[in-house]
């Protein structure tokens, strides 16, 4: 709850910001008598800006709760923000026709101030918001790798609001936790473990219920918290909970109806471009253009991935690719960081192999392997493979070890369950940040 209270406290004053120096803008250039008019005749086009300048904060991370907002990172963020956002602005009103307004001077003038005001509210809002809105006050029942686990994701991310006031390490400790809750005025309590007494814990449990208090077993807890679903600590019971097929009907449509769309304008809009991509790429390197290899999609169906080759065929052993692998090409290296190798993808999405979003498609005999190895693998295939995912706009570099991919399985299961229109324009945002900031691998 505080979480969400602090970013909608964050959006809040950048648009009250936003307004105010449009208002100090036009209190600059007109007269006071002329301003409310003014307001009313640049408001409509500016509301266009507004959203513009929300969206490219959000791709940029700067309604992240655990960017320290006085850190280099911050202030590289803002000053990449103002000069997407500013640039976007002018195309806006230089290519909007109908506009009767041609604000050069308003608009220089309006990104000034609104640059100072941003940076006024963001020290403001540091400074006292974190000491106004309290921190929720946790409880651990259990200590062993699940709370770890907790622990580490709560020292990588504080702006999730949570302090631990307290961990109970054994059974008799339990006996005070009603006490304990008023002592340290705990708000949320988390299960790791029932210390082989689920019914009397779930009694203690149940007799603290009148204090007000949030309950979490681990896995909904970790998952708030990280963005994923801990594989190790889940059975076949969580999967009849939590995937509810028969619920996603709407959303699948409206789904595939957005891939066929969206995919035929990249496709037609990039187009042109391929040519030239394709020269480049036998410059470079003797080889074919178009890299194609057999993937399994949904319901573990075989079908013929398609990209812009980035790879030097000569002593080419197909080996899972590498950090900074030695096989690919310099311009293959842009395409990958910029996600441009992937666009030839857009025939999968039309084909209906794959969708725009989704887990990442693996070689068949990959997926055979792995599922050996990791509990549940196969589950990722319950829906399309994806361009991009919940995964691939984590921030994290997964390689092909097993440990990494267990990490890549609980990033699409948590995908396969929550979801929605929402989490799909999330990732798409934060898809676009990679490929403009060229952080892909």
């Amino acid at each position: 709850m505080f979480q969400n209270l602090k970013k909608i406290i964050l959006i809040g004053g950048d648009l009250l910001f936003l307004f105010l120096a449009l208002w100090a803008t036009l209190l600059i250039r007109y007269p006071k008598n002329e301003i409310s008019n003014n307001f009313n005749n640049h408001l409509p086009h500016f509301l266009v800006v507004f959203l513009i300048w929300i969206l490219i904060f959000y791709i940029n991370g700067l309604y992240s709760l655990n960017l320290k907002m006085r850190g280099r990172k911050f202030f590289l963020n803002v000053i990449n923000s103002v000069l997407a956002s500013s640039a976007l602005s002018i195309i806006y009103f230089y290519l909007n026709v109908q506009s009767n307004i041609a604000p050069k001077t308003n608009l220089a003038i309006f990104i000034g101030i609104y640059t100072l005001l941003f940076l006024i509210w963001r020290g403001i809002y540091q400074s006292l918001v974190y000491s106004v809105i309290p921190q929720n006050n946790l409880a651990i029942i259990g200590f062993n790798q699940y709370s770890e686990n907790i622990l580490k994701e709560l020292r990588s991310k504080p702006g999730t609001g949570y302090q631990v006031s307290l961990i109970f390490k054994n059974s008799e400790e339990l006996e005070s936790l009603a006490e304990k809750i008023k002592e340290k005025n705990i708000k949320t309590i988390v299960v790791c473990d029932y210390f082989g007494q689920n019914e009397k814990m779930s009694d203690i449990l149940f007799n603290c219920l009148s204090y007000s208090v949030n309950f979490f077993n681990y896995p909904d807890f970790y998952e708030l918290l990280s963005g994923k679903i801990p594989v190790e600590a889940i059975g076949p019971e969580w999967f009849l909970e939590n995937l509810k097929e028969g619920e996603k009907n709407y959303f699948n449509f409206l789904k595939r109806l957005g891939d066929i769309i969206l995919g035929l304008i990249i496709f037609i809009v990039s187009l042109p471009f391929w040519p030239l991509i394709a020269i480049i790429i036998k410059l470079e390197s003797r080889g074919p253009i178009f890299f194609r290899q057999a993937r399994l999609g949904l319901n573990e169906k075989e079908f013929q991935i398609i990209k812009f080759r980035s790879m030097k065929e000569d002593n080419n052993d197909r080996s899972l690719t590498q950090e900074k692998d030695s096989r690919i090409t310099k311009f293959g290296n842009f395409l990958r960081k910029t996600r441009l190798d992937e666009i030839p993808q857009v025939i999968n999405i039309i084909k209906n192999e794959m969708s725009f979003i989704g887990p990442r498609p693996e070689r068949p005999e990959i997926v055979a392997e792995l599922e050996k190895q990791i509990r549940y693998y196969k589950t990722r295939l319950l829906i399309k493979p994806g361009l991009t995912g919940w995964d691939q706009v984590s921030g994290e570099y997964h390689s092909a070890t097993s440990e990494d991919t267990l990490e890549k399985l609980q990033y699409d299961l948590f995908y396969l369950k929550q979801r929605s229109l929402y989490l799909d324009l999330d990732i798409t945002l934060r898809t676009i940040a990679t490929m403009i900031s060229r952080s892909g691998r």
